[in-house]
């Protein structure tokens, strides 16, 4: 029988909240650094065109924003939103001590905003980009994420979702779940300490959550066209790219 994850928002918030001190740290130990070369294939598979705004949905502390701005060497604006107050305080530091390293043309903004990306306070077709990195799986209802990063979206536009998958191949897949199973929690509760069991969640919300050709459908469900899907470091994690149609009808 399988398990019904729980990812009510306060229980997410809570859980986030409580780890977001250690959060950095354990995301490039437990996944022994790779993180950042999956960051760095994202904003260059789905990298800006022209000038107009990117934003970055469940940013935690602000990954792939930074990527993204970094990318863009400031000159195009970039907003992350994160419904977890403790982890914007993070990724405003993060920025803070980028934006003091560098030197010459000032860089445009790189703005964090508390939301929900199931209601983002924004009009529509704003953004060139709308990106999630191992946010979208957290957000309690997947298909009205999609649709509220869509209409934020640009006509033309794309939508960028790096997520968790399983590997492809059986041994390795076995092996990636028992890591994940027992070795994976026992760490991160050992160093980061939280009364929401979150990397007994993270596990659980990997292997409920669809991949693959399941995930890619749900964007085309949403709205999306020419979705294409990237498995990457065999397949541990997939890089799906979505546009938005040159012309699309709203929900009422």
């Amino acid at each position: 029988m399988s398990v019904v994850v729980d990812k009510s928002g306060a229980r997410v918030r809570q859980m986030f909240g409580e780890i977001s001190g250690r959060y950095d740290f354990l995301n490039h130990l437990l996944s022994g650094g790779v993180d950042y070369y999956w960051r760095w294939r994202t904003v260059r598979k789905c990298a800006p065109r022209g000038t107009a705004p990117i934003l970055d949905v469940c940013t935690g502390t602000g990954d792939l924003a930074l990527a993204y701005w970094t990318k863009a060497r400031g000159q195009i604006a970039v907003t992350g939103t994160d419904f977890t107050p403790e982890m914007l305080r993070i990724a405003e530091k993060k920025r803070d001590e980028r934006a003091a390293s560098q030197t010459g043309k000032p860089w445009a903004d790189l703005t964090f905003i508390e939301a929900d990306t199931q209601h983002l306070p924004f009009d529509n077709d704003q953004f060139q980009i709308v990106s999630v990195a191992f946010g979208l799986r957290n957000v309690s209802d997947t298909m009205c994420g999609l649709q509220e990063m869509l209409r934020v979206c640009q006509p033309g536009g794309r939508v960028a979702v790096l997520e968790f998958s399983l590997p492809g191949n059986a041994v390795l897949r076995w092996l990636y779940l028992k890591y994940f199973k027992y070795v994976l929690p026992r760490i991160g509760q050992l160093l980061a300490r939280n009364q929401q069991a979150a990397y007994n969640y993270l596990p659980a919300s990997v292997s409920e959550f669809p991949y693959g050709e399941q995930l890619a459908q749900l964007m085309r469900d949403a709205g999306m066209q020419q979705v294409t899907w990237t498995p990457l470091t065999f397949g541990i994690a997939t890089l799906y790219i979505g546009e938005k149609p040159a012309l699309v009808s709203q929900p009422a």
